[in-house]
């Protein structure tokens, strides 16, 4: 019983890792796909302002 706590508290941190790096890929892809739809908007609203 005294081993598999101190498995569980190896496994804790690297847990953590994986689900940190998880959520900053995730961050990452939501940042590259918001700087395509501003650069969308900005090429719109230039062509509005065009007519």
């Amino acid at each position: 019983m005294g081993e598999s706590i101190v498995v569980l508290l190896y496994l804790i941190p690297i847990i953590l890792v994986a689900l940190v790096i998880r959520w900053i890929r995730i961050i990452m892809l939501n940042s590259e796909e918001q700087v395509k739809q501003n650069q969308e908007i900005i090429t719109l609203l230039r062509e509005l302002k065009e007519k």
